[in-house]
């Protein structure tokens, strides 16, 4: 694709990459997401600031706010049950919008359905996950030259 446009963050990965596949109404799916993700969070996906509470990926930060059960997000946005119910259930439907797999992520139709739906209604999402995960330290080895023994060299690790 050429003249690729967007705000970093709210671009869906496979917009800049054909890893996650090719670009679709999905893509749209994912954006989406990401903006009422901020709106619940009350912060910006992506901080150019380089804080300390920028250092985590955003969605990660909510992710393991809904998975702990801190209810951080409810607690600063709702007054009553419902409205908490209201929170997570936003919060969740949000979270689907954003997996990286695009087959994985709901149609827009879907998205509106899950939320005129009841909350006991949404399956829990998976862990949102953007970035190549690290790989274990390598052990390498080499020949050396001199007395064609083996040695093993230090260990290694690679961040693909």
């Amino acid at each position: 694709m050429l003249g690729t446009r967007g705000t970093i963050g709210y671009i869906a990965p496979e917009v800049f990459s054909r890893t996650y596949g090719g670009v679709s109404h999905k893509s749209d799916v994912y954006s989406y997401g990401m903006l009422i993700l901020e709106m619940i969070g009350g912060r910006k996906n992506y901080d150019t600031g380089g804080s300390c509470t920028s250092e985590m990926y955003f969605p990660d930060w909510i992710y393991k706010d809904l998975e702990q059960g801190n209810n951080n997000l409810e607690n600063c946005l709702a007054n009553s049950d419902e409205e908490n119910d209201m929170v997570r259930k936003i919060t969740m439907v949000s979270l689907w919008c954003i997996q990286i797999n695009p087959s994985d992520r709901p149609s827009m139709s879907k998205v509106i359905e899950m939320l005129q739906g009841p909350l006991q209604s949404i399956s829990y999402p998976p862990k949102p996950f953007l970035h190549s995960p690290e790989v274990p330290s390598l052990q390498t080895s080499y020949v050396s030259s001199s007395n064609f023994s083996e040695t093993n060299s230090a260990k290694t690790t690679v961040k693909m």
